[in-house]
């Protein structure tokens, strides 16, 4: 029954030992941003193998009736957290969860994220600090304490979903994702010995709701740079399984990367401007 409570490198590959823990149903994964989006397909997928899930969200009624329609599809238990990971007691309620020993969570999806439509200079401070909130500090908490635990139980996984924007120049957003990318490709080398990984998912734009819930224009977005939400989703669970640090779901966007490593940083920022934004006040 739905519970409701409240509140390398691009294509790295190390060479470090490590053999993938084999498939095994039964298991439970906590994922952040579970009603829509990448967090969705997440949980479809995930539940579509057999886990049990815990999926956290800000809206209660949204989340019982994602638990509910997981459950009645799928045949698996579903929790639902609500809870803002923008507040400290957001994310001290998921990170109880994650320290708990019923039912113990074995896999951590640090999903939850928005953006930001207005330009630096013309965004209000309270919503940069709120984005970096979502993007690095309740990842970094929640990675910190699964970590913890993890360890203490044997092993774990933890999938950070970032982007190619942290790859970039490209506003506080892409400085961000940065923060994701070095940190699982750290946390990955430093513990993967130990049984736990850590996996950054960098994605180029995907068919979801991000952008519009964002005000984002994307009208002018070349129908080549989508990608779908179910490829991403299950070429982050085949890189999360494989233990590696790094996974950047396209041949396309894998190529571009690289291609950036040697471009200068002015003709990267002014690409990552092409996408429009909108003027404060409109």
């Amino acid at each position: 029954m739905a519970e409701q409570l409240d509140e390398r490198e691009l294509q790295q590959q190390e060479d470090l030992p490590f053999t993938p823990a084999p498939s095994r149903s039964g298991q439970t994964v906590l994922i952040t941003g579970a009603t829509s989006g990448l967090g969705a397909e997440f949980a479809r997928q995930l539940a579509g193998q057999g886990h049990h899930l815990v999926i956290t969200g800000r809206n209660p009624l949204h989340l019982v009736a994602k638990a509910q329609s997981l459950e009645a599809q799928y045949g698996i238990n579903v929790e639902t957290l609500t809870s803002d990971l923008t507040t400290d007691d957001g994310v001290d309620v998921v990170a109880a969860r994650l320290r708990s020993r019923d039912q113990p969570i074995t896999m951590l999806v640090n999903n939850a994220g928005s953006g930001l439509s207005t330009e630096f200079h013309e965004s209000e401070a309270s919503d940069e600090l709120s984005l970096l909130r979502v993007h690095v500090q309740a990842p970094m908490l929640l990675s910190h304490t699964a970590i913890q635990a993890f360890l203490a139980r044997g092993g774990g996984r933890i999938i950070n979903v970032s982007s190619v924007a942290g790859l970039i120049p490209d506003g506080s957003y892409g400085a961000a994702k940065a923060w994701s990318i070095n940190f699982s490709r750290w946390a990955n080398t430093r513990y993967k010995p130990e049984g736990v990984t850590v996996t950054a998912l960098c994605p180029g734009p995907v068919r979801t709701e991000f952008h519009h819930r964002a005000g984002i224009d994307t009208t002018k977005k070349p129908k080549w740079a989508w990608m779908d939400a179910d490829d991403v989703v299950r070429e982050g669970l085949t890189a999360a399984a494989e233990g590696r640090s790094v996974c950047i779901p396209s041949r396309r966007y894998r190529s571009l990367m690289t291609a950036a490593r040697f471009s200068p940083d002015a003709v990267l920022e002014r690409f990552s401007r092409s996408e429009p934004k909108v003027k404060k006040g409109q």
